[in-house]
């Protein structure tokens, strides 16, 4: 069972924060770019027939700013090209002020899409304008409302904690406005300052004060007391979930499964193979113009950097996603299973020293990260490539 991913790449403004592969005042070519898509996903499916999807999630830049119709031309394709679960989990992420129809959300729940992750990011109108954010507020409280309206069941809420002026009240207002919404799903993200953003000039040019790391792990320890607090179960490192409602698409990259990525600049891992495919919407839209020739599984026109991953670096991509996963943890039989060998044989002395530290716990079932750990993870990880 794979999992699909669609990167749409289109927004009407571009976050100071945000790396992401996306792109402003390109309205002209959603259409374009939307029967492209339609044509890669055919491709993929041509390439493995039989090919089972459990999980389909689209992902951007911004996919609310796609129609219904559009939706529903992609959907259709992907049904036409592999077998889709019954309880497929169907994802979009979307921007608050895109969700103020409740028509536009009904059309989008009758298609079957039934999980929606919506960007709120903060409640503080200084720090959205600090995102250079097309929303308030008063926005995120009407999409909640619309979208159960319609029909949604299953919502996530985006935050993002550990920026410049972040304080450790205006966190906990941000928290507070957001459990009031009783999503059933939270993801909590702290800010990277990424090249190449207008956030990372700033600091850099002194015009935004660098991220205190210690506030941001105070940031990270208030939301883990209060979303424990309010019946939320931490089931990754930044990620928690009302019981029965843990990301799946998420869980098959935690658990290092196949995922097919389509659309521009989306990353796949498939096959035995990690690619990414072309960034430039305008040379995707030509790249699927072309005769559609057969291609190998996961190859399309638009691939881009393809590599055959190895024994030794997928059992390291492997722990240091499985370890992400707060309770679960890397299961050794099943890593047994998959390698022929226990991790413990092959990674033991690393992860029994950091064991020592009270960083992981190993039993025999299991080796998954402590509570102490999660806020050194990263230097784990960096141990383990």
């Amino acid at each position: 069972m794979i999992s699909l991913y669609l990167h749409i790449p289109f927004c009407k403004t571009k976050c100071t924060y945000c790396a992401f592969n996306t792109y402003t005042n390109l309205d002209a070519l959603i259409a374009p770019f939307n029967e492209a898509l339609a044509r890669e996903i055919a491709i993929v499916g041509r390439s493995k027939p039989g090919l089972r999807v459990g999980t389909i999630f689209f992902g951007g830049g911004t996919p609310s700013l796609l129609t219904p119709e559009q939706f529903a031309r992609l959907l259709a394709a992907i049904r036409a090209s592999f077998v889709v679960a019954t309880d497929v989990e169907v994802t979009i992420e979307a921007n608050p002020n895109d969700l103020n129809s409740r028509d536009y959300l009904a059309a989008l729940r009758q298609l079957g899409i039934n999980r929606l992750s919506i960007g709120m990011q903060s409640a503080n109108v200084n720090e959205l304008d600090l995102f250079a954010r097309r929303h308030d507020n008063d926005q995120v409280v009407r999409a909640v409302s619309n979208a159960r309206a319609a029909g949604f069941d299953n919502l996530n809420l985006d935050l993002i904690y550990g920026f410049p002026h972040q304080t450790l009240f205006s966190w906990e207002t941000t928290l507070q406005q957001a459990l009031a919404l009783q999503p059933e799903h939270f993801s909590l993200y702290a800010l990277g300052l990424e090249e190449g953003t207008p956030m990372k000039d700033w600091v850099a040019k002194g015009r935004l004060p660098m991220p205190d790391d210690d506030l941001s792990a105070d940031m990270y320890e208030l939301a883990t007391e209060k979303l424990t607090a309010a019946g939320y179960r931490q089931y990754e490192i930044s990620n928690w979930a009302k019981p029965g409602y843990e990301c799946r698409h998420n869980l098959q990259y935690w658990h290092n499964l196949d995922y097919v990525g389509v659309g521009p600049g989306a990353h796949g891992w498939a096959g035995g193979v990690r690619y990414a495919t072309i960034l430039s919407p305008q040379r995707y839209i030509k790249a699927l113009e072309i005769a559609e020739a057969h291609y190998d599984y996961p190859h399309t026109p638009a691939t881009s950097e393809p590599v055959v991953v190895d024994r030794e670096n997928e059992i390291a991509e492997t722990l240091i996603m499985g370890l992400r996963l707060t309770q679960e943890g890397i299961q050794r039989a099943a890593f047994r299973e998959r390698f022929g060998e226990d991790l413990l044989a092959i990674h033991g002395a690393t992860l029994e020293k950091y064991a020592r530290y009270g960083l992981l716990e190993i039993t025999g079932q299991s080796v998954r990260i402590t509570a102490k750990g999660r806020l050194l993870s990263n230097m784990l990880f960096r141990e383990l490539v």
